[in-house]
């Protein structure tokens, strides 16, 4: 399998911030944004694998920087970081642009991992990136650590799992 390079990968979404896309403080609530980066990410997965469903495996972290505000474009940039074999590790991040001074700032970054699947809903072997910019470079040459610190966290979910109960309250 052919590896591709990250810029094949890169979705570029900016969109306006809407008055029932705010929370209390008049900024964009979080939410709305995590929804944003997950379809990003989504598409960036899929274009790089070429199949038709990518699923999200994890968000490893969502680092709101700066908030935004209604007077604000937010623009989404996301492209795939790293592989396994049928992982993929996605970069996202939130540019937030007042549309009246033309100011731009980093708003957030993220990183989500998704896995390819086939028709039959199994894993599907993707191809490995070749990273270009001194960005992408960089970001290439980190990931084998974000990886290892996301095993270590799904290990220690695994284990807080063993002891949560899936019982109702009011039948405990």
């Amino acid at each position: 399998m052919e590896a591709k390079k990250v810029k094949e990968s890169r979705i570029i979404n900016t969109d306006q911030v809407l008055s029932c896309d705010l929370n209390n403080y008049n900024t964009l609530f979080g939410g709305v944004l995590m929804k944003k980066l997950d379809s990003a990410a989504t598409l960036s997965a899929r274009r790089h694998s070429r199949v038709k469903e990518c699923v999200t495996a994890s968000t490893d972290s969502i680092d709101f920087l700066c908030p935004i505000h209604q007077t604000d474009s937010v623009c989404i940039e996301s492209f795939v970081t790293y592989t396994g074999k049928t992982s993929m590790e996605i970069f996202c991040k939130v540019i937030a642009e007042d549309m009246l001074t033309g100011e731009r700032r980093m708003a957030a970054t993220a990183f989500l991992t998704f896995v390819a699947l086939d028709q039959d809903k199994k894993p599907v072997e993707v191809p490995s990136v070749l990273p270009e910019t001194e960005e992408e470079k960089f970001l290439y040459d980190t990931a084998k650590e974000r990886a290892e610190i996301r095993r270590l966290r799904r290990e220690k979910s695994k284990e807080l799992a063993e002891y949560l109960t899936v019982k109702k309250p009011w039948d405990q």
